[in-house]
């Protein structure tokens, strides 16, 4: 059959796009070849935050454009001058926004995923401006928008989640098919598993899974004084706000970086303690650590079967409660899990805090911002209450932790790892990572080093566990009963293991940022399974103080 001719316009405007993206591509290698770690890490360690002096940037295990290679055709079909228009369309706008946006036609949720990959791409692909945000891009995500568009277009008038379509971003460590789940560490870079519980749910809903963020190594349990947000598979990621001045927070390192970046419209993190709080408030976002029973850990790289949870991180609260609803469900296989998990659906609304009781520590009360915070609350007539923060025994705390990921992470690999794994157990992984210790530890292994040697037995772990558990838990009811608080406030991830511990849900939200332009957040804490209250009174607070702005560097 012989080929139509194009319009001689048409075919200027593609030969121009083309020859736009090649002399980028070639800027960009030439840019790499000349790119030489050195000179950052230098100033990285003239910094006062010792925790900055960073010996590696990036990882061993990833060449310069291998993250996106299997998508390269797939995004130059979106052309450079259609990347700028669709810009300021995408850029930090919210879910909703997003789905009116196709709704009018104004963009399809294969722009919108191709859009997110260009912008991956072009950002980490400079050797001045990357992240190390993402480990891993889902080759089967352009596949899956498309189809989704077409069946919207079929089925115009079908019901559809909030979520369907739209790219998120998940941690590491948690398990989708066709992508190995790494935990960041060399010894599961084959560890392609079937989809975790959540990712299912979020599959049936309609969401497109773009690919995997970078993390703490092995959810920050890993080695003594390395940096959060470093992996031996990601290297360390950076931070949007001050990419070589701010640290990113852990272990959700690159959830958070990734969503403040805008490579994606929302991510997934997990928390055994901090790891969503901290990052989502290094990196200006909204962040929820749900009650430990809330959302499935089933298909999750693990730490502490009862402390870890998984949970949404975004810009917003409405797009956290919408993630939120499209993972929930009852899992029976995750012993955590009560039957009124089935039932935990999240809504938005605006409720007024005439009513409520909020706990103000007593030792942020000089913190200009918290106090800024308590303005606001109480103009909106929530009743301020300063306190006294209880001292609570967290002696053989990293023990609980230590043996528990023993035994958890044994059966993670029996039961749900990929038979391409070659470790089984703690011990196997640190024989591992001493093969090659350059590469696959850099900062060592102090915690798997003090995992392997430990000796305790399982009944002494579960007297340990309900020993640590039954005091947080008592001296925060007392807390919240003494003062008759509705929620305890605090900032960023303070207080993370006192609520971890007690089991008790916290939500943090753009507060403001220092002087020196680093974020800082609000965090709510309140009682098991009272995740509404939290939306509702972090929503209310958000739009009091309409605090979050875009990073300045990643317009």
């Amino acid at each position: 059959m012989r080929r139509k001719n194009r319009p001689v316009g048409a075919l200027m405007v593609l030969t121009l796009a083309l020859t736009v993206m090649a002399e980028a591509q070639e800027t960009q290698n030439q840019a790499w070849a000349n790119y030489d770690e050195s000179s950052d890490l230098a100033r990285l360690a003239e910094l006062d935050n010792a925790r900055m002096h960073y010996r590696l940037l990036r990882s061993g295990m990833q060449t310069p454009g291998s993250l996106w290679a299997s998508l390269n055709d797939e995004i130059n079909g979106l052309t450079p001058a259609r990347y700028r228009v669709l810009e300021p369309l995408v850029v930090e706008s919210s879910i909703a926004e997003l789905q009116r946006m196709v709704d009018a036609g104004d963009l399809s949720y294969e722009e919108l995923t191709l859009f997110y990959l260009s912008r991956i791409r072009e950002t980490e692909g400079d050797p001045a401006k990357y992240l190390n945000a993402v480990i891993s891009l889902n080759s089967a995500s352009v596949d899956r928008a498309r189809a989704l568009d077409l069946a919207r277009r079929t089925a115009p008038d079908a019901e559809r989640d909030p979520i369907y379509g739209i790219p998120i971003l998940l941690k590491d460590n948690i398990s989708a098919a066709g992508m190995a789940t790494t935990a960041g560490a060399v010894a599961l870079q084959n560890n392609f598993a079937d989809d975790a519980f959540i990712v299912v749910k979020l599959l049936e809903k309609g969401a497109v899974i773009l690919g995997k963020a970078n993390l703490s190594e092995w959810a920050y349990f890993f080695c003594d004084n390395c940096p959060s947000g470093w992996s031996a598979m990601g290297g360390q990621t950076l931070n949007p706000y001050g990419r070589l001045q701010f640290n990113t927070g852990g272990s959700s390192a690159g959830s958070g970086a990734s969503i403040a970046a805008n490579y994606a419209a929302a991510a997934i993190g997990s928390e055994t303690s901090g790891s969503i709080l901290s990052p989502a408030s290094a990196n200006s976002l909204v962040g929820l650590k749900p009650t430990t029973g809330s959302l499935s850990r089933t298909g999750v790289v693990p730490i502490s079967n009862s402390l870890d949870t998984t949970g949404p991180m975004a810009r917003s609260v409405a797009d956290v409660i919408i993630l939120f609803n499209a993972m929930i469900g009852y899992d029976h296989r995750d012993t955590a899990m009560p039957m009124m998990s089935d039932d935990l659906y999240l809504e938005y609304r605006d409720q007024s805090m005439a009513s409520l009781r909020l706990g103000a520590p007593e030792r942020y009360l000089d913190n200009e911002l918290f106090v800024k915070a308590l303005g606001l609350l109480s103009a909106d007539e929530a009743a301020i209450v300063e306190i006294g923060l209880p001292e609570i025994d967290t002696e053989g705390f990293s023990t609980l932790l230590g043996r528990e990921m023993v035994r958890d992470l044994a059966h993670y690999l029996r039961d749900h790892a990929s038979p391409m794994v070659m470790i089984d157990s703690v011990d196997e992984l640190h024989a591992f990572n001493l093969q090659r210790s350059e590469l696959r530890m850099p900062y060592g292994q102090a915690e798997v080093d003090r995992m392997v040697e430990l000796d305790i037995s399982l009944a002494e772990l579960e007297a340990l566990r309900d020993s640590l558990q039954s005091g947080a838990r008592a001296a925060m009811e007392a807390l919240f009963a003494g003062s008759d608080l509705d929620l305890l406030l605090s900032m960023d991830n303070h207080n993370a293991g006192f609520a971890a511990l007690a089991n008790f849900p916290a939500i943090t939200v753009p507060l403001g940022y220092a002087d020196s332009g680093r974020p800082v957040n609000l965090t709510l804490i309140a009682p098991p399974f009272q995740e509404q209250l939290l939306v509702d009174v972090g929503g209310r607070f958000e739009r009091l103080a309409d605090a979050r702005q875009m990073p300045a560097a990643y317009p």
